[in-house]
């Protein structure tokens, strides 16, 4: 099977401040899965490093008080294209994430709180019937 997966989970230094959520766990399943690596957030042309952004309503925000919804807009519609490339129908994405958590992200408020929600690129797979599951909850369901 095809997975798609944030691709901080696989090693690669892309989240905001430039490291990685390696998970050696998610990793193993390249001995009976194809994993295709996304950061929509890149692919939406934010750089790596960057501020930290938060979903406010329908908006994604940084720290610093801008705009980036488009940018993570495009991201999540690169990241939904190379998934429909590759056939995949399931997705391990970051969880908290404004981008890839499915759930639950944060409120917004850049103080660590949490609220239910999804982030832009887990609401996009979602409403085209990507099954989404995270690193805490990926060994249920694969």
């Amino acid at each position: 099977m095809n997975i798609v997966v944030s691709a901080c989970l696989l090693g690669v230094d892309c989240r905001y401040c430039g490291d990685n959520c390696k998970n050696e766990e998610i990793l193993k399943l390249r001995e009976e899965h194809t994993l295709i690596p996304v950061c929509p957030e890149q692919l939406g042309g934010l750089t790596t490093p960057r501020l930290p952004s938060e979903r406010q309503g329908d908006l994604v925000i940084a720290k610093d008080g801008k705009d980036v919804t488009k940018a993570f807009q495009d991201g999540a519609n690169q990241a939904l294209y190379v998934s429909k490339l590759y056939e995949c129908e399931t997705a391990i994405l970051k969880k908290n994430s404004p981008s890839c958590g499915f759930g639950v992200i944060y409120d917004g408020t850049f103080t660590g709180n949490k609220v239910p929600g999804d982030g832009v690129t887990a609401e996009l797979f979602n409403q085209h019937g990507i099954r989404i599951l995270n690193e805490d909850n990926f060994k249920e369901d694969i």
